[in-house]
């Protein structure tokens, strides 16, 4: 397996990837699920970022064995491969940037005007999951179940378990998960220290110091509610709980230092040694996320169904969130269509800054320009259908437009004629087969 450059830079899209198909898979289960047999459901998902940006191919495998309705061992696959180039967390400027890759062996380039984009980023990356959920009597029931997520510079291993208790004749569920990984981060060229200069090169002191490898580790909570309403909806509310702690810097992340002194350069890259001035992110080294989530499922008299969901996401890094998600199921004998739309929207990170001033850049105790810390909107609309065959196999494919607006401090100077939040666009397309 070749992998090469900076996976954690997109950790966080590779774990979308894998979430995405994942759900869709779980959401095209059969309503029967015969005893002693097996159900094998496969997806190939395919994403792309426009301007030339991130693509990633993603086969999904799910295979579940059912012991009797309420007994059933699952076992999840994924892989996926993510090549293109992500932004380095710089401004663009009037005149020509050359940036060091995080290796230190090599260079790459931004022209005058250009996002500073690295386009070394290439990945592949491993996923395993089991499950296993049986009853413990007529109203209790439980599951446990493990993972491991496989990549050149990232590693994660976790461990989670739920306990079921169904009340009114199993119309009411209440449900609690607990989840718990440990992640290791080995980037290329050791672990950076955060807020100091990027290097020119790995003969530079700076790579010699750096740390092989950090951890962190994550815990997970949920609490949920599932109330049958009526024989024709379905209600659902959850609270969840997230701590993490450790390395939750990105490595090969960076920020640029801005000269906001009177003169010719005001509003230029500060300069440092004779070159651009450059420092490596820093964040806190914990995180604690809230989260409340909602959602209700009614099934027309024509049998068509109808899915909103809403969620509200707050932590103590000053991030707020609401996502809004609406789905409708248009039935046609043993077909169906089903358009989505889905908001959301985001606040900034306490210590986001799309730049940092020479006057004053040495006094921030945590910086980050990384955009998914920033205010931003996305918007995507989606259209899945799906084919039951005689013998209940089953053929699905969805295809969604993603787009995403960021906003800002527009800075000064030269500065403000840079387009410092540009708009991404992106495509995606599951195909799945489930027999």
């Amino acid at each position: 397996m070749a992998v090469t450059k900076k996976t954690q830079k997109n950790q966080n899209l590779a774990t979308l990837l894998t979430a995405a198909s994942f759900a869709l898979i779980g959401s095209v289960s059969s309503g029967v699920n015969a005893a002693d047999k097996w159900d094998v459901d496969s997806a190939f998902l395919l994403y792309s970022e426009s301007d030339g940006r991130v693509s990633a191919a993603e086969p999904v495998i799910s295979a579940t064995r059912n012991y009797d309705e309420e007994t059933k061992l699952n076992f999840k696959i994924a892989a996926d491969t993510l090549t293109g180039a992500s932004p380095n967390g710089a401004t663009p400027s009037d005149q020509v940037q050359t940036f060091t890759s995080p290796s230190g062996n090599g260079t790459y380039e931004a022209a005058s005007g250009e996002q500073p984009l690295d386009n070394t980023f290439r990945d592949t990356r491993v996923a395993l999951s089991t499950n296993w959920s049986a009853p413990i009597n007529r109203d209790w029931a439980y599951g446990v179940g493990g993972y491991l997520s496989k990549e050149h510079d990232y590693q994660s291993l976790g461990v989670n378990g739920s306990l079921s208790r169904y009340l009114n004749q199993k119309n009411t569920t209440l449900k609690l998960g607990l989840n718990a990984s440990s992640d290791t981060i080995n980037p290329e060229g050791g672990v950076p220290t955060g807020l100091i200069q990027v290097p020119l090169s790995s003969a530079d002191n700076e790579f010699t110091q750096r740390a092989a490898s950090e951890n962190k580790s994550l815990m997970d909570a949920v609490f949920g509610v599932t109330q049958i309403i009526n024989r024709k909806t379905i209600m659902q509310f959850n609270y969840a709980l997230s701590t993490s702690s450790g390395y939750l810097t990105d490595p090969y992340k960076i920020v640029s230092v801005i000269d906001d002194g009177a003169g010719a350069n005001y509003g230029g890259n500060a300069q440092n040694g004779g070159r651009n001035l450059y420092l490596y992110e820093k964040r806190p080294d914990s995180r604690l996320k809230q989260s409340i989530y909602w959602q209700t499922k009614y099934q027309l008299d024509n049998d068509d169904i109808l899915d909103l969901s809403y969620r509200y996401m707050f932590d103590d890094w000053g991030v707020k969130s609401h996502t809004i998600d609406a789905k409708y199921r248009f039935r046609f004998d043993n077909q169906y269509l089903e358009p989505q739309l889905r908001w959301y929207t985001q606040t900034k990170a306490d210590f986001y800054n799309r730049y940092l001033n020479s006057s004053d850049y040495a006094s921030h105790d945590f910086a980050s320009a990384d955009y998914r810390l920033g205010d931003l909107d996305t918007y995507t609309i989606g259209l899945k259908y799906g084919y039951q065959f005689a013998d209940e196999t089953e053929f699905y494919t969805r295809f969604s437009l993603y787009h995403q607006e960021s906003s800002g401090d527009n800075g000064y100077g030269k500065l403000a004629a840079q387009e410092l939040y540009p708009s991404l666009d992106a495509a995606m397309l599951v195909v799945g087969y489930k027999f």
